[in-house]
């Protein structure tokens, strides 16, 4: 069973991206903080959860959370900066975002660039151990999947619209046959046959 949050003394905002492993599209992250008496029975890391699943907890969220937000980072900035600090850019802005400001984050993963003023905990697996992260999951998810599926009608040869930008054989294919579309990362290497494959639930 995940617990609500990291620690209980300050008012606490969970925080997790989606979209790293991707060859196009922006990294979206979310920021949530939760009511401590928050209860969503499915609720676990979102990639475990079916699309379904996602869809409906996302709007038990977004209806009964203190404060959420979400921010992404585009594939421009992407290429500038590297995935790795644009994933912290991503969290950084869902943060800003926040209608009501945290006194603490609780980050998935196991590096993070510090927000001002604010402390935090890096949790490896934390959107598989705490709601807050969970949720947070669940929403970069979500908001990203649609974002892929949109521009999915204007780019169909890469089926964005099943696999999400990640780098299934089908989408490295379609980028090796028509070349690259306007909102592919040009440092991410298309064809390196040694490259992992990522499930489209992956985030």
């Amino acid at each position: 069973m995940l617990l609500n949050c990291y620690q209980n003394e300050l008012l606490e905002a969970g925080c997790d991206e989606a979209g790293r492993g991707c060859l196009a599209g922006p990294v979206f992250a979310a920021a949530v903080i939760l009511p401590s008496d928050f209860i969503a029975g499915e609720l676990t890391d979102s990639k475990k959860l079916t699309h379904k699943q996602r869809c409906n907890l996302r709007v038990i969220i977004e209806r009964e959370a203190i404060a959420w937000a979400v921010a992404e980072v585009d594939h421009l900035e992407i290429d500038k900066i590297n995935i790795l600090n644009a994933s912290f850019l991503a969290m950084h802005r869902a943060v800003e975002k926040l209608a009501v400001r945290p006194e603490y984050l609780s980050i998935d993963g196991n590096r993070f660039k510090a927000y001002p003023n604010i402390p935090h905990t890096c949790i490896v697996k934390g959107d598989g151990k705490y709601l807050n992260i969970a949720a947070a999951s669940i929403l970069a998810k979500t908001h990203r999947d649609e974002f892929m599926e949109n521009i999915s009608i204007q780019y169909p040869h890469y089926q964005w619209h099943q696999n999400k930008g990640y780098p299934t054989i089908v989408h490295r294919m379609a980028a090796l046959e028509h070349g690259l579309s306007p909102f592919h990362r040009k440092t991410f290497t298309i064809s390196n046959p040694q490259l992992a494959l990522f499930s489209e639930n992956e985030g």
